[in-house]
């Protein structure tokens, strides 16, 4: 069964960090991307950063470049998003995503499975 969990949301001061987690369990993460999203209310859903499952490269929306870093650890099986100097338009919630089994690149097409998502608010 294909389970995706994200984990380390908060609140944050503008300015500050937060580590994202999204462990998956049903596949391993070789070959297959994983993306990260986010829902504000109101707001349309936004893909915020993917990792390719094949070559590893990473992707960012423009307005995160710079102050958000994905990585992957595939012995926990486990994708993380660093998120700094976090600014009040970043509060959403943050969903992780996969397109599996499909070997989709970046960004993914479809979101086919997804976590239950994790709040981050940035307020002072």
């Amino acid at each position: 069964q294909v389970q995706l969990v994200e984990s380390g949301g908060g609140l944050v001061q503008p300015g500050g960090s937060l580590r994202l987690s999204c462990a998956v369990s049903g596949f391993t993460l070789d070959y297959y991307s994983i993306g990260w999203f986010r829902q504000a209310p109101g707001k349309e859903r936004e893909g915020v950063s993917c990792i390719d499952g094949t070559d590893g490269i990473t992707h960012y929306v423009d307005s995160v470049k710079g102050r958000f870093t994905i990585s992957r650890d595939n012995a926990k099986n486990t994708v993380h998003l660093q998120l700094d100097s976090l600014k009040p338009e970043d509060t959403a919630v943050y969903f992780c995503a996969t397109d599996w089994p499909y070997t989709y690149g970046c960004p993914l097409p479809r979101y086919d499975y997804r976590g239950q998502g994790t709040q981050v608010t940035v307020s002072s």
